[in-house]
């Protein structure tokens, strides 16, 4: 199995470790699964190789959280979204394929250091509030997909700058993440970054993050709503950090 994945042992089980707490965290909060997991595997592999890692663990995790959660959804944002996702991924592939392997990891955490700050600081950004800013923020998305599957934390940020109720919301985000799968595959295969390596590793983290969600899931209480996404964010922010500073070579 460890030939099959060309990892050694403890690789494998840092990755599975990483995988757990991610879907923990997907599991209690609902999102930041492939964001976590970025911001500490891009320790061992580049953001090139964990992107269809990521896009397995996430189809997992959505199929487990979409029971009944869509039907509310406005889906006509989702489809703007996923129009600018269709433009921006490419780019975002094919600047993480360009790069070298540190400067990919480099922007890859501080994409996720900016857009947790932005999120944690609850930054709204009015003129996100329109077509041009729907199809724009799904052009960011797309791109931060392609460099450091971070596509859903851009649509996240999106969504605070909208005055809908929280259940719509929520539903637009899980019927967002559906289609958005399947867009992410098709660019995937289409440049070659899907191959049999990845699909490997990503089917080998299918059990831990599936242990993570369902924990998550089982743990989480209305009464903790408000206190959730901060600490998920604080969280998230505290790992990138830190593996900016490791990747940076500022501690070992």
């Amino acid at each position: 199995m460890l030939d099959a994945l060309s990892l050694t042992i403890n690789e494998v089980g840092f990755l599975a470790a990483v995988a757990f707490c991610a879907g923990l965290v997907r599991g209690f909060s609902g999102f930041a699964l492939s964001a976590l997991f970025m911001s500490l595997s891009v320790l061992l592999l580049p953001p090139i190789a964990l992107l269809p890692v990521c896009w397995v663990m996430e189809t997992v995790a959505s199929a487990i959280l979409v029971r009944g959660g869509w039907k509310e959804a406005d889906r006509g944002m989702a489809l703007g979204l996923i129009a600018g996702v269709l433009f921006g991924m490419p780019i975002g592939l094919t600047v993480t394929g360009w790069l070298p392997e540190n400067d990919s990891r480099l922007v890859a955490l501080l994409l996720i250091i900016i857009l947790a700050s932005l999120q944690l600081a609850r930054i709204r950004i009015q003129a996100l509030a329109s077509k041009p800013g729907l199809l724009g923020s799904g052009i960011l998305a797309g791109f931060a997909t392609g460099i450091a599957s971070l596509g859903g934390m851009v649509v996240a940020l999106y969504v605070l700058s909208q005055d809908r109720p929280a259940p719509v919301m929520r539903a637009t985000l899980i019927f967002y993440v559906m289609l958005s799968s399947v867009v992410v595959l098709v660019w995937l295969l289409t440049l070659g970054v899907m191959d049999w390596l990845a699909i490997k590793r990503g089917l080998a983290m299918t059990i831990p993050v599936t242990a993570g969600v369902l924990l998550g899931q089982f743990i989480f209480r209305p009464s903790m709503e408000r206190y959730y996404k901060t600490f998920c964010l604080v969280l998230l922010l505290s790992l990138a950090t830190a593996s900016l500073l490791h990747t940076s070579g500022f501690v070992g």
